[in-house]
């Protein structure tokens, strides 16, 4: 009974570990490898057969069949799919990563450098200090004899009108001498600034000017000629370290101060400069010094100069420049203009690149020429798009009054725009004048340019049609010059730079490499927008990108000369005669003036129709 009880108790135990294992092998295999069920077609309800089917077979069986369901016919689209089968059916996602123009550009940087633009010219030497003169006047110093004798005739002049004189302090400078007085408690400013002629006749002095007050200081200013003044030289300033270590876009050094300073300005800042003087007092020296500075601190692929000289002899010695500096319209032969007619064909010429340059930023989505340089320097901007590295352009018109009194508006209205316009993409404007009247500095003028420099002037009413004050009428010639950069006027006296250094500046730059032609400027003739009137025009031996163009225009909807010429790269005349044929056409507007032309068809359907239906191009 024993034995019997152990062997029932054995196999128990064994049939339990059996079951035992094999219950964990079936869950480890269903969990590694588990069933996938089969994608099931989900069909409409009423293709199915509700009925099974039978089969009579022998000796009274019957097989029962599945009912059968008919497939439908429907679209791939409107099948409805189980999840497995969208599973099998998931496409892979494959990420595309856009490569980083920054990084691209900066791949670029490593592997060639940054872009520079004076590689053409890379072995360019800037003009040495030597070959300027360092122009000394003996004995002009200012004694101290001369210090007393003025400081106690201000005084007594001051106390006969019983306007008592706490302290009175001496500056010496180049060509004045600036007393600051500073005036008993209760004593107006207005009187002692009626006193001027006073002041002027007990010093037996010309060129008196009174400060009252000065700015920035508790003291009223009595500016005196020195007896003997001084002549600043033009070395001087350029070896001055003020002027070597300026980091100003174009510095120029124009004189020093009362306090015998270098003054440095910033043409980019002004950003426009009006020079005027009677003849002989220093405007023509003063040009060629505002030259010679920039020649000094500037390479070739920096900085372009386009010189209008009516006289024809003040700025004739720069021709000797004109592959390094220069530019011009292409076709002409002389750099230097002196003629009225090319002179305004110049200016639109400029009106021309102004557009295009300002097209540029637009693209590189940048507001001003320094900006859009970096990013070109730091290769971020792709040549093959039309981008380019932009110099500045300094236009220099030494006469002014003549280009007025021979052109008129025509001479006016592209400088005003210029003026309005130009300053964010590099253009800068210096313009000089011997007669500063209301009717050659008109309003429109002295808006644009704030910057301005009066040398000595014939009357009180000139002085305040350059500088908006009097004073430019009591200076005392020579290079005496103020200068109105803001809301102060500053006393200078400016750099004196003779011919034969000039000559020699020249000869030192046109000697070396240069470039195979001068800056050329874009294409303008007289006959482009002259007249607001088409000539006829014969369609049927229009220019062959005549539908291209015409596809342009209605697309941009923007009737602009410019915009052919930029887009074709082609020159402005082919583009204005494309322009005119497209008028004669119909499909754009009349000539107006600096605006782009009204595009009269709205869209390019529509002109398909239109061009279907010109005569054929005459072989």
């Amino acid at each position: 009974m024993l034995l019997a009880l152990l062997l029932f108790t054995f196999f128990t135990i064994q049939s339990s570990v059996d079951w035992f294992k094999q219950t964990l092998a079936s869950l480890f295999n269903k969990k590694n490898s588990p069933e996938i069920e089969q994608p099931v077609q989900k069909v409409k309800a009423e293709n199915i057969n509700p009925q099974p089917e039978t089969e009579q077979l022998e000796d009274n069986f019957k097989v029962i069949h599945p009912a059968k369901a008919e497939p439908i016919n429907k679209p791939d689209d409107d099948v409805e799919l189980t999840i497995e089968e969208h599973i099998q059916r998931e496409e892979p996602i494959v990420k595309i990563k856009t490569p980083d123009p920054v990084e691209i550009s900066q791949a670029l940087v490593d592997e060639l450098g940054a872009f520079d633009p004076t590689l053409d010219l890379r072995n360019y030497k800037y003009p040495p200090a030597e070959l300027l003169e360092d122009h000394k006047s003996e004995n002009s110093q200012v004694s101290n004899e001369e210090l007393i004798s003025n400081k106690n005739k201000i005084v007594e002049t001051l106390g006969n009108y019983k306007i008592q004189i706490d302290k009175i302090k001496a500056t010496i400078g180049p060509t004045v001498t600036l007393y600051e007085i500073v005036p008993a408690p209760g004593i107006r400013i207005s009187r002692i600034k009626s006193l001027e002629d006073d002041i002027a006749l007990s010093l037996s002095a010309l060129g008196i000017r009174i400060i009252a007050p000065m700015p920035g200081k508790g003291t009223i200013g009595i500016e005196v000629p020195n007896l003997k003044p001084e002549i600043v030289s033009m070395r001087s300033l350029i070896t001055s370290r003020k002027f070597q270590e300026s980091t100003a876009e174009i510095a120029i050094a124009i004189g020093k101060t009362i306090s015998n300073e270098t003054f440095i300005f910033d043409l980019t800042k002004m950003p426009h400069l009006l020079v005027a003087g009677a003849t002989g007092q220093g405007k023509s020296v003063g040009l060629n010094a505002i030259l010679a500075s920039i020649l000094y601190k500037k390479h070739p692929s920096q900085i372009k100069f386009v010189l209008v000289d009516p006289k024809k002899v003040e700025l004739t010695l720069y021709s000797k420049i004109e592959r390094h500096f220069l530019a011009k319209l292409p076709d002409t032969e002389e750099a230097i203009i002196t003629d009225t007619q090319k002179v305004i064909n110049t200016l639109q010429s400029l009106t021309i690149e102004m557009e295009n340059r300002y097209e540029l930023l637009k693209n590189a989505q940048v507001r001003n020429i320094k900006e859009y340089n970096e990013r070109f320097l730091a290769r971020r901007l792709n040549p093959q798009l039309g981008h380019r590295y932009l110099p500045y352009i300094v236009v220099v018109i030494d006469e002014f009054a003549d280009l007025i009194m021979t052109a008129g508006r025509e001479i006016e209205t592209p400088i005003a725009r210029l003026a309005q316009l130009a300053r964010a993409i590099g253009i800068h404007l210096i313009i000089a004048t011997q007669r500063p009247t209301t009717n050659i500095i008109t309003g429109v003028i002295k808006a644009n340019f704030p910057a301005r420099i009066a040398f000595r002037v014939s009357s009180m009413i000139d002085s305040r049609t350059i500088l908006d004050s009097p004073g430019a009428n009591q200076l005392i010639g020579r290079g005496d010059l103020l200068f109105a950069g803001g809301s102060d006027v500053i006393r200078l006296q400016c750099a004196f730079i003779d011919i034969p250094e000039l000559e020699r500046i020249t000869d030192y730059i046109g000697n070396q490499q240069a470039y195979p032609t001068a800056h050329l400027l874009p294409e303008y003739s007289a006959e482009d927008g002259a007249s607001g009137e088409a000539a006829e025009v014969d369609l049927r031996k229009r220019d062959e990108m005549f539908e291209e163009a015409a596809r342009l225009v209605v697309m941009h909807q923007q009737g602009s000369t410019s915009l052919i010429q930029r887009k074709f790269s082609i020159g402005y005349n082919r583009a204005g005669r494309i322009m005119d044929q497209l008028e004669a056409a119909g499909i754009v507007g009349a000539f107006e003036g600096s605006k782009a032309r009204q595009v009269l068809f709205v869209d390019e359907h529509s002109l398909e129709q239109f061009l279907n239906t010109l005569p054929k191009i005459k072989q």
